[in-house]
């Protein structure tokens, strides 16, 4: 059973609005709404893989309840601490005679010391016996930069592999308790490494620190492939993964398609570098639909024959 937690939920809303322009008024051609945050976009990814996956995390208010009806309808298995305050939404606007994408994301509710203890009482009885627990996204207001670390911390007694994606402050402290993997994009990464990455071995650099800093594992994603540092049953190695480029419809939610298939193929015994290509498939796959975490497994086939890997023992 894989555990995906996301403390910071969003109602994902994604509008087409061909020739956008600030300041004017418009017509959205299409529209999408669905259930979000990256945990969430990683369960919906994962249950299209075919993988057992329980989404928890917070939901509040009215914007709350939609999201638990809607991923229940949606067939996801899931189980949030109901909170006070009003979950966020989050707006995407595609233009697709440009290509552009705006993306406009609410910080979330205010989340009170009791109603984060009730989530972490829940979240110790479900991730009992979890294989593996994906810890992902931004934090709500008044939610420690801490707290990531500390649910590392209690989850390093248990045989789960922990999964981390966060940016900023909360990511800084989490890997130092460490998780067995990383997966920051490469703007998260240069930002916690302190400087720009410029060619290969900026990257693969940048993997191993992943490494030092506290993590067993570093994988840093792009929109044409990931670099990674793995260590897999005491052997270690860097790993370069590329794809052909795609004309995206819509890059919201590729990074938690790519780890998802990551995760996916790990726990069906493929081997690091297969792990990683179809990863990269995954989110490939996922830039040529509307929605986080949604694509077509026949794409994610036709992609994979595409994606090539490179490695490089460390």
């Amino acid at each position: 059973m894989i555990v995906t937690v996301t403390v910071n939920a969003a109602l994902d809303r994604t509008l087409t609005v061909p020739n956008f322009q600030a300041g004017f008024r418009h017509r959205a051609s299409e529209s999408l709404t669905l259930p979000g945050g990256k945990g969430v976009n990683i369960a919906r990814a994962l249950k299209a893989l075919g993988q057992p996956v329980i989404a928890t995390g917070l939901a509040g208010g009215k914007t709350g309840t939609r999201i638990v009806e809607d991923l229940t309808a949606e067939g996801i298995l899931n189980d949030f601490v109901r909170i006070r305050e009003e979950s966020r939404t989050s707006t995407a606007i595609i233009d697709p005679t440009s290509n552009l994408q705006t993306e406009v994301n609410e910080y979330g509710p205010v989340v009170s010391a009791r109603e984060l203890h009730a989530f972490m009482e829940k979240f110790a009885y479900i991730a009992k016996g979890a294989d593996v627990v994906i810890l992902a996204g931004s934090l709500p207001r008044k939610v420690k930069d801490s707290f990531y670390r500390d649910l590392i911390t209690a989850l390093n007694s248990t045989e789960a592999l922990v999964v981390l994606d966060a940016a900023g402050e909360s990511l800084r402290l989490a890997i130092k308790a460490g998780p067995g993997l990383v997966s920051p994009n490469a703007f998260e990464a240069e930002a916690l490494i302190g400087h720009e990455f410029g060619d290969d071995d900026d990257f693969r650099q940048a993997t191993l620190q992943l490494n030092r800093l506290g993590a067993g594992s570093g994988i840093i994603h792009h929109s044409a492939g990931c670099y990674a540092y793995l260590e897999d049953g005491g052997h270690a190695a860097y790993y370069k993964v590329q794809i052909p480029p795609l004309d995206p419809i819509s890059t919201v939610g590729s990074g938690d398609a790519f780890l998802a298939g990551y995760v996916s193929a790990g726990l069906s015994g493929k081997s690091p570098g297969d792990c990683l290509r179809y990863g990269v498939a995954c989110g490939a796959a996922n830039t040529q639909k509307y929605g986080a975490g949604v694509f077509d497994p026949h794409e994610v086939k036709r992609l994979l024959s595409k994606t090539k890997v490179e490695e490089r023992e460390a």
